[in-house]
């Protein structure tokens, strides 16, 4: 099977997204406070965790099954992670984790461009 070159930067872009995504949860800040116990905090890292290996599986089957759903997904996915990033940079202002946060967003929206143009157009299955 003779991968598109559009289709690799796809998956290439995208797994460097999601690889920054595990990093930035990695060294997230577990400290227990007032409004976040330990189980919220224990919760709140599973969710992440299983939501960066959902997402793993979608990127896998676009680019490997060829299955064209799972980059609809992943565009929502995005837009959702957009309109998060926005509110927490306007409370928080802009800081490390958000900076990690937007260069996985800009990483993910080059991904998807590939997969939607170029040589990637007849790749994926309706």
């Amino acid at each position: 099977m003779n991968v598109p070159n559009n289709v690799r930067w796809f998956e290439a872009l995208l797994y460097s997204s999601l690889m920054l995504d595990a990093l930035s949860l990695a060294f997230e800040d577990r400290t227990p406070t007032a409004e976040m116990t330990d189980s919220m905090i224990l919760a709140a890292a599973i969710l992440g965790g299983a939501m960066i290996l959902l997402l793993l599986y979608f990127v896998h089957l676009a680019a490997r099954h060829r299955k064209n759903w799972p980059r609809w997904v992943l565009a929502a996915a995005l837009v959702l992670s957009v309109l998060s990033l926005v509110q927490v940079i306007g409370d928080n202002g802009l800081e490390l984790d958000s900076g990690i946060e937007i260069v996985s967003c800009v990483l993910t929206a080059f991904g998807l461009y590939f997969s939607f143009t170029g040589d990637a157009k007849g790749w994926f299955n309706a």
